[in-house]
């Protein structure tokens, strides 16, 4: 299966305006761990970008659980793009 690249701008203050909604952001990547959809994602150091990677069937499927996740809806997020990742090693 394909494997995909992720990567994300959150918005200013993302510390403060993620708080609402980091429990139900955390309890859906897990589920997606779970389902092997997800291999990992988190923030940068300094918490301005995202970065994921995902195998799934097809990069439509990626950017719907992408857009499905409280941190895109509730803007959090940004901005993402989604790339085609070739895993040589």
């Amino acid at each position: 299966m394909p494997k995909y690249v992720m990567w994300g701008s959150y918005c200013e203050d993302v510390l403060e305006k993620r708080a609402p909604f980091r429990q139900a952001h955390l309890d859906g990547l897990a589920q997606q761990k779970e389902s092997g959809v997800l291999i990992t994602l988190g923030p940068t150091q300094d918490v301005t970008m995202v970065f994921g990677i995902y195998e799934a069937e097809d990069e439509a499927a990626v950017r719907q659980l992408i857009e499905a996740d409280p941190y895109w809806q509730n803007g959090i997020w940004t901005e993402y793009s989604v790339k085609e990742w070739i895993q040589a090693f």
